[in-house]
């Protein structure tokens, strides 16, 4: 049996300072190379160290895998058509022809009415007004960049803007000429243009005619590009974009958005049915592509409108029925992913697509020639 021996309070004391001596040093040995309590010194440099990683991470910026980057395309300077090879005399012409009132029935509605140049190619209006007031069907969606779609209008009844451009004159709700004659007649009754078009197809035997008109405003509109910060940065340079909107690219191109919106034109090349992924939960009586071919099949699809100058183009939809691009970003991920996006995400993805808003030409409306002692005068019925 061993026998304990009471130690002195003296003798206690210094045993115990002789333990904690052994624990600091084991304590020291075993964490050799970390921070220590009770050294200062090597907190400040550690606190440095961190404080300098940081910063090298915020100079490096986020980087998008430009792999990705392969589903989309630079905007060209103009859409070129082997159908319509263009000419200055052809786009000039096409030109005045897009901003001439008189090309509708009652002479107070042009093709700039409903597509603004000014304003971004629309006029900002749900649906727009025609003549006599009427309203159009659907919402006008912007002219630039359109030439770059694989079809016109939101049911792609339009194979191209040659074959668009002849649409609305016609329509009796929106410019209401009664034929493709009454127009001719306008275009013959005018000295001037008999004049330019004669000069725009020089090889045509009856250079005024309703083909020739809608070549030239093609022509005119296959000019209409705006080249975006997003070019820029797909053509490599990597400041073109910053870190937030880096971000909203990375966010865009995660989600599922290139799923529809690729392309030249981020978009317009390809219908697609709305409500894909969730069933549409707002009143539409619009049957968009099934009124063209009467197929089932075709039901609540449309034609998926461009993202290019989306930030300027609203309201949203082929209804116009949506005023903010917050919004129209929250319904698409939610009926067309099948996504809820929180509020920081639809921000992101939104600052994202404002990097798609493009430098618009300088156009001045151009001076129209005046009417000849023929023209016809405006119908107001």
């Amino acid at each position: 049996m061993r026998i304990l021996k009471r130690l002195s309070l003296p003798a206690a004391l210094t045993a115990a300072a002789l333990v904690a001596a052994c624990d600091e040093q084991k304590f020291r040995a075993t964490n050799e190379g970390h921070y220590q309590a009770d050294d200062p010194g090597e907190g400040a440099k550690k606190t440095e160290a961190k404080a300098e990683t940081k910063e090298a991470k915020k100079e490096e910026g986020i980087k998008i895998d430009r792999s990705l980057l392969a589903q989309f395309d630079k905007l060209p300077a103009a859409f070129a058509s082997p159908k319509n090879v263009p000419s200055e005399a052809k786009v000039s012409l096409g030109k005045q022809l897009y901003f001439d009132a008189r090309l509708s029935k009652n002479q107070d509605v042009s093709c700039n009415s409903c597509h603004d140049l000014a304003k971004y190619g629309v006029d900002g209006n749900p649906r727009s007004f025609g003549h006599k007031k009427q309203l159009g069907g659907r919402n006008s969606p912007t002219v630039y960049n359109a030439a770059g779609h694989f079809v016109q209008f939101w049911d792609g009844r339009a194979a191209d803007v040659e074959a668009q451009a002849k649409g609305p004159i016609l329509n009796p709700v929106e410019m209401a000429m009664k034929d493709d004659k009454s127009v001719v007649a306008v275009l013959n009754s005018i000295p001037e243009y008999q004049e330019s078009f004669k000069k725009a197809f020089p090889d045509a035997k009856e250079p005024v005619s309703y083909d020739n008109l809608a070549l030239a405003i093609g022509a005119f509109e296959r000019t209409l590009t705006t080249p975006a910060p997003f070019d820029k940065y797909l053509a490599g340079d990597e400041a073109a974009l910053n870190d937030e909107e880096k971000k909203g690219l990375a966010l865009f191109l995660s989600t599922g958005c290139t799923t529809c919106h690729t392309g030249v034109t981020v978009g317009g090349s390809m219908y697609q049915k709305l409500g894909l992924a969730k069933p549409w939960d707002r009143p539409i009586t619009d049957t968009g592509r099934k009124a063209v071919t009467k197929q089932d099949v075709d039901n609540l699809m449309f034609k998926v409108p461009s993202l290019r100058n989306v930030a300027k183009t609203g309201p949203y939809f082929h209804d116009g029925s949506v005023a903010t691009l917050d919004e129209a970003v929250t319904l698409m991920a939610k009926h067309q992913l099948g996504k809820e996006l929180k509020a920081d995400e639809v921000k992101s993805l939104v600052t994202f697509l404002g990097a798609l808003t493009g430098e618009l030409p300088k156009i001045t409306p151009p001076a129209l020639p005046p009417s000849g002692p023929k023209t016809p005068k405006p119908d107001p019925t």
